[in-house]
């Protein structure tokens, strides 16, 4: 005899006994308690989150011999031939098979008559998305004005298909994602009524791998027990379903934290031979990042609200130390950036290997100061490395050993680029104090570019605005006051000697500045140029396109190739 799948078993006959979806099915539950039922519904959402079952369940409570009710009984005739499906006013149309103008013609002459058992003729239309636009039109006006106890259902997975005057004839109810608690509630319940014995974090991978769909985890628990054995372990589950185990994860995190790309391209390699699901690994992947970037912020205080299992909460709460908040995030941002790159792309065991092997090397991709909080540069350089201006953004790319161009460096911006590349010292950044003044570089002078030589400070700190940036960021990683470094790379600066000239390119930047200057003064004083005169001038006007199309028309420089080349400037903005 042919065995009913877990999903046919156990598919709910009750508005109470369906997972999740509960403002659908309160809704639902009172139209038919108080017999206030409109003329159409429309059901949609992703696969598997229960809008057939939901639309038999109100079929039925329409129909029970005890209507009106909130729940059907199940126990009498009305209610047994609708589970059936053999019920005469209860009808179940596949939309993609009766999608002609001609099914919709005949569907309406079918309307007009009167229930023969019932008391409502219910249609249920699925995936009522594919019925062409004629098909659609054809139902227009016996959507507006139907036929007493008459009742359609669509139910779709794709609701921006159907035209706006079908949706608005339609009380429509979007279903959503079961959380991974809601499908692992759900699976536990199956298979206690099963008499099955499992673990809990099987039945975790099995909630997380049905990505919220429920006849997805139904379907995928039926796959894992086919296997046999008296007891769901979560060693079985990842084996049938090729997913990667914790000690994967653990082998990848140790060959981060010790930038071995050997050892990543190595386990690229086995995750093809042993058929992981390359998908699902870089989901699980970043769902780990998550854990371990909150554990390294917050410790054991968030572990609780993690729902981990006690065996993978003591491994990630020991491994998130070993990183640096800077690098969790930032790996953690760049593996949910990837993830529909590596799905879709036609080679993805080598664009996950790129992933990999740019999250290991991720110290050497980040500003130093953002990726070690309290790192201090090499002790020959007196100054904090160098950020790059905010107005560019910042892209994850891997080092360049030879750039084409390089520009001409001042000695201090070649020791803070020298700084970024050099591994950060044990010794916190000490705060220092006004009065310090440490010794400059020999043949800094010299270093000098004579296209614009500035003025030689008379403090102890070098006059460098990208550097006093920095200093900004480092003290606020401190715990310490400094105004905010995003607000200070917007501002256009500029040092001669004691005087400090700064421009904002708005009005709003320009507020922030007055309201910050104290706190600005104060943080050029504990940086070592408490002499320092600040200066904020007005915004520059921002000039309009055609003001700049008629400037650049008239540039000498251009003259000869627009005359070559019979052009024209165009699109101009300002920067």
């Amino acid at each position: 005899m042919k065995k009913l799948s877990l999903a046919a078993r156990y598919r709910p006959q009750t508005f109470s006994e369906v997972a999740g979806q509960d403002m659908v099915k309160t809704v639902l539950s009172r139209a038919a308690a108080e017999d206030k039922v409109a003329a159409a519904y429309l059901l949609s959402g992703t696969r598997g989150v229960g809008k057939t079952t939901i639309a038999r369940i109100f079929a039925k409570a329409l129909n029970c011999e005890h209507a009106p009710t909130a729940e059907p009984c199940n126990e009498c005739a009305q209610c047994r031939k609708i589970t059936q499906g053999s019920h005469v006013d209860v009808a179940e149309i596949d939309g993609a098979s009766n999608n002609s103008v001609e099914d919709a013609r005949a569907l309406r002459e079918t309307i007009g008559y009167a229930p023969m058992e019932g008391r409502y003729k219910v249609f249920i239309i699925d995936e009522a998305h594919m019925l062409s636009r004629s098909a659609f039109n054809a139902l227009l006006k016996t959507l507006e004005e139907p036929p007493a106890r008459v009742v359609f259902i669509f139910a779709t997975t794709e609701a921006h298909k159907f035209p706006i005057t079908i949706v608005s004839r339609c009380q429509h109810f979007v279903f959503r994602h079961l959380s991974e608690d809601a499908l692992a509630a759900h699976l536990t319940n199956v298979l206690q009524r099963e008499g099955l014995e499992f673990e809990e974090s099987a039945v975790r991978i099995i909630a997380r791998r049905a990505a919220g769909s429920v006849r997805d985890s139904m379907s995928l628990l039926d796959q894992v027990l086919a296997l046999g054995g008296d007891r769901l372990t979560a060693a079985t589950t990842r084996q049938v379903l090729g997913l990667a185990g914790q000690e994967l994860f653990q082998e990848l995190f140790d060959a981060v934290l010790a930038r071995d790309c050997a050892a990543l391209t190595g386990l690229c390699r086995s995750l093809l031979h042993r058929g992981v699901d390359v998908g699902f690994f870089v989901r699980e992947l970043s769902q780990h990042l998550r854990d371990l970037f909150l554990l390294r912020q917050s410790g054991s205080a968030i572990a609780a609200s993690l729902n981990l299992p006690a065996d993978e909460a003591a491994l990630w709460q020991g491994l998130a130390p070993r990183f640096s908040p800077g690098h969790l995030h930032a790996a953690w941002q760049m593996t949910l950036e990837a993830q529909r790159g590596i799905v879709q792309n036609p080679d993805p065991a080598t664009a996950l290997e790129l992933l990999l092997l740019n999250m290991a090397l991720l110290p050497q991709l980040l500003p130093l100061e953002n990726l070690v909080p309290g790192a201090q540069p090499a002790p020959q350089q007196q100054q904090p490395p160098a950020a790059p201006p905010a107005e560019t953004p910042r892209r994850y790319a891997a080092p360049v050993e030879a750039p084409a161009a390089p520009r001409p460096q001042t000695a201090p911006q070649a020791a803070a680029q020298t700084a970024v590349n050099t591994p950060p010292a044990a010794a916190p950044h000490p705060r220092p104090a006004p009065s310090e003044a440490p010794a400059q570089p020999a043949g800094e002078e010299d270093a000098v570019s004579d296209e614009a030589p500035p003025p030689a400070p008379s403090s102890a700190a070098p006059r460098d605005w990208n550097a006093f940036c920095a200093y900004c960021a480092t003290e606020l990683e401190q715990g310490r006051d400094a105004p905010s470094p995003r607000m200070l790379r917007l501002l256009s600066a500029h040092w001669e000697g004691t005087r400090l000239l700064l421009t904002p390119n708005g009005e709003t930047l320009l507020h922030q500045v007055e309201r910050q200057r104290s706190l600005l003064e104060r943080a050029l004083a504990a940086y070592g140029a408490g002499d320092t005169q600040i200066e904020v001038a007005a915004p520059r006007p921002v000039r309009t396109e055609a003001e700049l199309i008629a400037e650049y028309s008239q540039r000498p420089e251009l003259q000869e190739c627009l005359s070559i080349f019979d052009g024209r400037v165009d699109h101009c903005r300002p920067l």
